[in-house]
C-alpha cells in the first residue's frame, strides 16, 4: 500500500508509506491546508528520526567509530510498513536493518500513528528500545502548512498566538548547527506576527517553551490549532518568498555549533531505557 486515507465528516488526511509522511489535510469543504510540495521545497511533512537537525560534519560518533548520518535522520526517506489501517486511523512502523545500522548503530522500533477524531488529527510517535542498553534518539515533526491559509488573504495578516506568553530568547542555526548565542524573542506577549523577514536567518527555534499549543490564523481565513505533548522544543521555518510555514514540534535539536562529542552525550537527546519506550504526540485542528 503506497498511501493511506483516513476521514470522517469533518476532516480527511492522506499519509504516504514512504517516510510515513502526511501529504494532505482537508476540511469538510475540501480545502487543503498542507503545503503540496513543489520546487521551493519538495516535501509535505517529513518525520524526523533518529535526530532532529544536523550533527557536526553529518557524523555520528559511537564507541570509537564514525557513521554518516545526515540532517534530520533517515526515517523521512525510508518506506514504513503499514501495520494498521481503518477508516479513521493508520499506523506505520520502521525497524532497524543493515542499512540503518550502517548510519545509526542501534536497534529500535519506531511507530507513527495517525488518527482522526472530530475536527482533529493526532499524530503519535513511539520509539521502542529492544536492546539491553539505553537508546539515544530524537524525534520531531516538520509539517508545512499553506501560508496564506486562504486565497486572497495577505501573508502579513497572519499571526501565531501561543497559549502562554513566550518571553524566553530564541535560538538560530548556521550551517544546520545550533548557534551559542540567544536572540530576543520576536513574540510580543503571546503573539508572533508573521512575515518573510523573520526567516531571513533561517529557522526560529524555541528551546525554552512555556506553551504546549498555538493558533496559526488571519482575519478572513480558517485557523489552524497545533498542540504537542512531550515535545519540549519548537521550530518555525519557511523559505522567504515561499507559500508555506512549517510549525515543528520536536523532542531534540541540532548539535550545538561548538560541540562534536560522542553521540550518546549529545545535548537534547532522549535515552530510552532497555526494553522501554518513549511516546510523543502532536495534533492539528482546523478551526473556524
Amino acid at each position: 500500500m503506497d498511501r493511506c486515507r483516513i476521514a470522517n465528516a469533518a476532516l480527511s488526511a492522506e499519509v504516504k508509506a514512504d517516510g510515513a509522511e502526511l501529504c494532505s489535510l482537508r476540511d469538510a469543504d475540501g480545502r487543503e491546508f498542507l503545503w503540496q510540495a513543489g520546487p521551493q521545497w519538495p516535501r509535505h511533512a517529513p518525520v524526523l528520526f533518529p535526530i532532529v537537525g544536523r550533527l557536526a560534519g553529518d557524523t555520528l560518533r559511537h564507541r570509537g567509530h564514525s557513521y554518516k548520518l545526515t540532517q534530520h535522520g533517515f526515517a523521512r526517506d525510508r518506506r514504513f510498513a503499514v501495520v494498521h489501517h481503518d477508516a479513521t486511523s493508520c499506523r506505520f512502523r520502521l525497524t532497524d536493518d543493515a542499512d540503518t545500522r550502517s548510519r545509526y548503530p542501534f536497534a529500535f522500533g519506531f511507530d507513527v500513528t495517525y488518527a482522526i477524531a472530530g475536527d482533529t488529527l493526532s499524530i503519535e510517535f513511539t520509539v521502542e528500545n529492544p536492546a539491553g542498553e539505553p537508546l539515544p534518539a530524537a524525534m520531531g515533526a516538520h509539517p508545512a502548512f499553506r501560508w496564506p491559509l486562504a486565497d486572497g488573504v495577505a501573508k502579513e495578516a497572519h499571526s501565531i498566538t501561543f497559549a502562554q506568553p513566550e518571553p524566553a530568547p530564541i535560538r538560530r542555526v548556521s550551517g544546520g548547527l545550533l548557534l551559542a548565542g540567544n536572540e530576543p524573542t520576536p513574540v510580543e506577549g503571546r503573539t508572533l506576527r508573521l512575515h518573510d523577514g523573520l526567516f531571513a536567518a533561517d529557522a526560529v527555534i524555541f528551546d525554552q517553551l512555556a506553551s504546549t499549543s498555538l493558533r496559526f490564523h488571519a482575519p478572513g481565513a480558517p485557523a489552524l490549532e497545533v498542540s504537542w505533548q512531550n515535545m519540549p522544543q519548537l521550530g518555525l521555518w519557511m523559505k522567504p518568498g515561499a507559500g508555506f510555514l512549517c510549525i515543528e514540534p520536536w523532542h531534540g535539536y541540532a548539535s550545538p555549533a561548538d560541540w562534536d562529542g560522542a553521540f550518546s552525550d549529545k545535548p537534547g537527546l532522549v535515552h530510552v531505557p532497555p526494553g522501554g519506550r518513549m511516546t510523543a504526540v502532536h495534533t492539528m485542528r482546523i478551526a473556524g
